[in-house]
């Protein structure tokens, strides 16, 4: 742990390992495109492709951080489980960085991204894990500032994990309980079209692909390498509450291939909610600590930076002393 702490706060982009089960471990990735030697790479798209192929019934998978392209990579953030007795990968998430603009600024937008569950260890309670604990560990890098996130997905469990987990979610079903609306914001739409004519590689969607800017759905989605993610209405795994369910029945169409464009906000308010409601209070130790390493990394180091005025620190040096008064 001491030596994840040490890596953590030296370095630019996140690389931290912690333990989040029973005999599994969790290791978190920003962006090895850009900072992390060639064999280490080849090493880690080949777990991923490991996971992958025993995951995806009849086929593989071509597009994102899976083809080992040098783009996919300079902007992943790759959450892989693996079992710390064998060493072998059984689960990862593939975030992805897309770098668009809101109001003239630019903007950070973290795609979901893919996830992927070895068949054995399904349902044994990673979801909090692939989902959301490096979404929150961002949002904490960022200083708490509320993160844009987007979805790609026509699987109702999802669309209704990812309504119910985080704040501002469009499209999503009006629910009565308590009386929440969707709601189509400006910002809402600027990203979207943004995501769709720039990042549509990021979800596997071709040029083909049509987008319904009312409903946020993309049509015709599966043909840009995603082809065997592409399920029938009763293959896609339902959520409990049968109102995304209807929802998803009722918005796409599963023969043709649609999928839902969600955008929604990780705020101080979702990031209190998924804490309390999906974290096991056994991991909150270990999830403490590496918020703990994030928050002295962005918070407190700058304010030490800034007052120790006289002392070099990385790039910046203190201005040579002439000996005159300004």
């Amino acid at each position: 742990m001491l030596r994840t702490w040490i890596r953590a706060l030296r370095q630019n982009h996140l690389d931290v390992t912690l333990r989040v089960g029973s005999g599994v471990s969790a290791r978190i990735i920003e962006r090895p495109g850009l900072w992390m030697g060639g064999e280490e790479q080849v090493r880690l798209v080949g777990e991923l492709r490991t996971v992958a192929e025993g995951t995806v019934a009849g086929g593989s998978l071509d597009y994102g951080v899976l083809t080992g392209d040098k783009d996919r990579l300079d902007h992943a953030i790759v959450t892989l489980l693996r079992d710390t007795k064998t060493g072998k990968p059984i689960a990862f998430n593939a975030l992805s960085a897309m770098d668009l603009e809101l109001h003239g600024r630019p903007v950070e937008v973290v795609h979901l991204g893919l996830v992927m569950v070895a068949p054995g260890v399904r349902s044994q309670g990673f979801s909090w894990v692939l989902y959301g604990l490096t979404c929150l560990i961002l949002f904490a890098r960022q200083q708490l500032r509320p993160l844009w996130l987007s979805n790609v997905t026509q699987v109702p469990a999802i669309v209704g994990m990812v309504s119910e987990s985080f704040s501002d979610v469009f499209p999503k079903p009006d629910t009565p309980q308590p009386a929440t609306s969707a709601r189509r914001s400006f910002e809402h739409l600027l990203l979207a079209r943004q995501i769709m004519k720039r990042h549509r590689a990021v979800f596997g969607a071709g040029a083909e692909a049509g987008f319904d800017e009312q409903r946020f759905v993309i049509t015709n989605a599966y043909t840009g390498g995603s082809d065997n993610l592409k399920k029938t209405f009763e293959q896609a795994p339902k959520h409990r509450d049968a109102i995304y369910n209807d929802f998803c029945a009722t918005q796409l169409d599963y023969g043709r291939g649609d999928d839902l464009l969600q955008l929604c906000k990780l705020d101080l308010a979702a990031a209190q909610r998924f804490i309390l409601k999906d974290v096991p209070r056994s991991s909150w130790p270990a999830v403490a600590s590496t918020l703990a390493v994030i928050a002295l990394n962005r918070l407190v180091l700058p304010i030490i930076y800034w007052l120790a005025a006289d002392k070099p620190w990385g790039i910046l040096r203190p201005a040579k002393s002439t000996g005159q008064t300004p």
